[in-house]
């Protein structure tokens, strides 16, 4: 067990637990009292939380976070990422700039986690279940597609549906990924990080969370024009950029 890991864990659930009770008594109200003011409350906000998750890690935990790409925070955007760690929501959140994501959530999450799960609520993510029957999932799908339509922010989704095991770029679960890009034509851009699988999960951190070394890469915009054609290809293509640009991101530096 890492000391420095340990005090950086300590002080990231402090601040957890203290952030959720500030959403519940303060943002939350705000928002719906100003809903003019709901997207730029909530952006900042959640830029915070990104930025007090991943800087004790930093600065006390002794891990490397790479700078964040900028993304724009307008209406139409669509962000692939990969998905190797708890950690690619305050990256993908971070990264989003002026605004924040709709991000495509399991379930699971709107249990009592601490900040996570009114989080889901407030931002009014959408949510899916692996586990759902035809019905439930139909019902899913239908919330996805009406979200995408209308949404004024930008959309995130991890199309693996869960977090890798190897590091590797998984299969696409293609459902909700079709779903969106049949909605309305979108602007696609790709986050492609690395180096965080090892440590996917907040137990991971304290053995050896001075032993990130975190890389993440912006590719695109990638046009999206026809929401009427089959999505197919295209999908193909966003995976293949991703595997892609992971194996040239793991190439060894040049001298």
């Amino acid at each position: 067990m890492n000391l420095r890991g340990c005090l950086a864990l300590f002080v990231i659930c402090f601040v957890l637990l203290a952030a959720d009770a500030v959403q519940r008594l303060f943002i939350e109200p705000w928002v719906y009292l100003a809903p003019a003011r709901r997207i730029p409350t909530l952006a900042k906000w959640q830029h915070l939380l990104a930025h007090v998750v991943l800087r004790p890690l930093e600065k006390i935990g002794g891990a490397s976070i790479p700078a964040l790409p900028e993304i724009p925070g307008e209406p139409g955007v669509l962000v692939l990422m990969n998905h190797q760690s708890l950690l690619d929501i305050p990256l993908v959140c971070g990264a989003i700039d002026g605004a924040y994501p709709i991000i495509v959530t399991r379930k699971r999450y709107l249990r009592w986690i601490p900040l996570i799960s009114h989080m889901v609520r407030l931002y009014q993510y959408p949510v899916v279940d692996p586990r759902a029957n035809p019905k439930e999932t139909r019902r899913s799908l239908a919330e996805i597609a009406e979200v995408a339509r209308t949404a004024e922010v930008p959309l995130a989704i991890f199309p693996e549906g869960t977090r890798t095991k190897d590091g590797e770029i998984g299969n696409f679960k293609t459902s909700g990924l079709k779903t969106i890009l049949s909605a309305r034509p979108w602007k696609v851009y790709v986050l492609v990080a690395d180096g965080f699988w090892q440590h996917a999960k907040f137990k991971d951190f304290l053995a050896g969370m001075g032993r990130i070394d975190g890389h993440i890469e912006l590719t695109g915009p990638l046009t999206w024009d026809d929401p009427e054609a089959d999505p197919g290809d295209f999908i193909r293509k966003v995976r293949h950029e991703m595997v892609d640009r992971l194996a040239r991101m793991r190439l060894p530096a040049a001298v």
